[in-house]
Order: structure tokens, then C-alpha cells, then sequence
């Protein structure tokens, strides 16, 4: 059976350490304890850039944890209009590599359309991103 948990942040940088305490609070600690650096990380990244990239002001940002015996799934919505990127930073840059650590991280991971989060009201409230992040919850990594 499915155990779901999900939280709304504001869009701001103090939202990321939240985000991840959040997720941490949501997991089951013995079934994730050999993963949770690579989730932390995962949770980091998706949520700086749904604060950088995503959500335009005034905009929240929804974090869910779904998790079963089996497998953990993390959504990060978001109201950005146009979708997350996988880059290819040069050595040197400063930005740019945090799709590229989720994509070396987590088992799978996308994008999505959706509807639904945003402003309470009026044209704007949309969400068209989601970015989920799967992590099975056993101890082999294939």
C-alpha cells in the first residue's frame, strides 16, 4: 500500500533545507537508511530549481513523497512555463548540473504536464511541471 505525504513551499531559497527535511520526516528510516544521501540530493536539486527556474513570484511549489514496500517517489511541482533542461556545463561553469546529478542519482526520473498548483485563483494557477525522482527501496542498485 501506498503511503503518500506532500507539502507547499514558498519560493524562496529557505525552502530547499525545508524540502529536504520534509522528505526526511516522510521516509521510512530503515527501509531508504542505504539511499539517503542520494535522495537528499535529488531533493536539493529539484527543489533549487523549481525556486530558480520554476515558479514565478507569488507561486508555491508542492512536494510529495509517495513510498511503498517497494519503491519511493518524489514530485516536485512547480509553476514554470517552459520544462526543466538536462545540461552539459562546461568544467568551469557554476551552474547547470543539477538534472545531471539527479540523472546520476535517482533510477528514473521525468517530466510531466500537470494541472493545478499555484495561485489559489485566477489565470495563472496552473502548474505545467513535474519533476518525479524514483528510488527503489530495497538495498541492491541495478
Amino acid at each position: 500500500m501506498d503511503e503518500q505525504s506532500e507539502l507547499r513551499f514558498n519560493r524562496a531559497a529557505t525552502s530547499v533545507g525545508k524540502a529536504r527535511a520534509f522528505v526526511r520526516a516522510a521516509l521510512p528510516a530503515e527501509q531508504l537508511r542505504h539511499r539517503i544521501d542520494d535522495i537528499t540530493v535529488c531533493v536539493s536539486e529539484l527543489v533549487t530549481n523549481a525556486v530558480r527556474h520554476g515558479s514565478p513570484a507569488g507561486h508555491l511549489i508542492l512536494v510529495r513523497v509517495i513510498v511503498n514496500e517497494m519503491l519511493l517517489r518524489i514530485e516536485v511541482h512547480d509553476a514554470g512555463a517552459s520544462p526543466p533542461r538536462l545540461q552539459a556545463p562546461a568544467d568551469d561553469d557554476q551552474a547547470g548540473r543539477g538534472l545531471f546529478l539527479v540523472d546520476a542519482l535517482a533510477d528514473d526520473w521525468g517530466i510531466a504536464a500537470r494541472e493545478g498548483l499555484g495561485r489559489p485563483s485566477g489565470p495563472r494557477s496552473s502548474c505545467p511541471r513535474l519533476c518525479p525522482c524514483t528510488i527503489p527501496c530495497h538495498a541492491d542498485r541495478s
